[in-house]
């Protein structure tokens, strides 16, 4: 309690001032000064502001310094004020809840989208990389690829390629998410531009095949990346696999 004559503070149950002895009656702060902006009601606000924007990290922070503030404001006798920021630091933290979960809601999918292309385009890299060292051991193997029984490690063997160049990151394991076409060892690198050279498959080592062992569940049954005979990687969905050309003879 403060004298209203001299502004001295005395206890609570004080009967007179013990500064000038003046009679005290149940007055809370001396007139002539003006109450001070609680510091602890303005952090609340500030953390309850930016709770949505750290996935709620300041909220409890927030909280509990807006409970704190409202504490010491109510005990402060008018000296200190900021109940409303105290209580919206409070507020706004679950209030924001709602908002959170709609904007997860939105962004999640994309989110998942965005990881899903990076993938996809990982392994056309993958597959890209292959497809040269298929090349580079053609032109130096009269132009015949690599045996299809033992592709995998012709290649990692004349190519100096790492284990990594056989794996597709969308596909839950490895040792290599890719198959040979059965059907390009006989003509080799004269093969047909357009003709399958290699796609993705079920994990395996030195797979060879044609379109019963080809998956798409490497990329969400959308399609899945095929590197063709010319070198080039593309991209095939799931309702254009049936036009690819697997044999020299095929028009596709």
């Amino acid at each position: 309690m403060f004298c209203p004559k001299c502004g001295k503070e005395n206890p609570d149950n004080a009967q007179l001032c013990q500064s000038c002895n003046y009679v005290l009656t149940s007055v809370s702060r001396p007139p002539c000064l003006d109450a001070k902006t609680s510091g602890l009601a303005i952090v609340a606000l500030v953390l309850g502001i930016l709770s949505p924007f750290t996935c709620l990290v300041t909220a409890i922070p927030a909280i509990i310094f807006g409970i704190v503030a409202l504490v010491k404001i109510s005990k402060s006798a008018g000296w200190l004020k900021g109940n409303g920021l105290a209580i919206a630091g409070i507020v706004i933290p679950p209030v924001s809840l709602p908002v959170i979960a709609l904007v997860m809601a939105i962004l999640m999918p994309a989110f998942a989208r965005t990881r899903a292309i990076a993938q996809r385009m990982v392994c056309a890299t993958n597959l890209s990389g292959l497809g040269k060292a298929m090349l580079i051991y053609a032109n130096d193997y009269g132009d015949k690829f690599p045996t299809p029984s033992k592709w995998c490690d012709l290649l990692i063997e004349h190519a100096e390629l790492t284990p990594k160049s056989f794996i597709c990151k969308g596909a839950p394991e490895g040792p290599c998410n890719y198959a040979m076409n059965k059907n390009v060892e006989k003509l080799g690198a004269n093969s047909p531009p357009d003709m399958v050279l290699l796609f993705e498959t079920q994990p395996g080592w030195n797979q060879v095949g044609g379109p019963e062992i080809l998956t798409t569940d490497n990329h969400q049954r959308e399609g899945c990346n095929v590197l063709f005979v010319d070198g080039h990687v593309e991209f095939v969905k799931t309702s254009d696999l049936k036009n690819l050309k697997w044999t020299a003879e095929e028009d596709k």
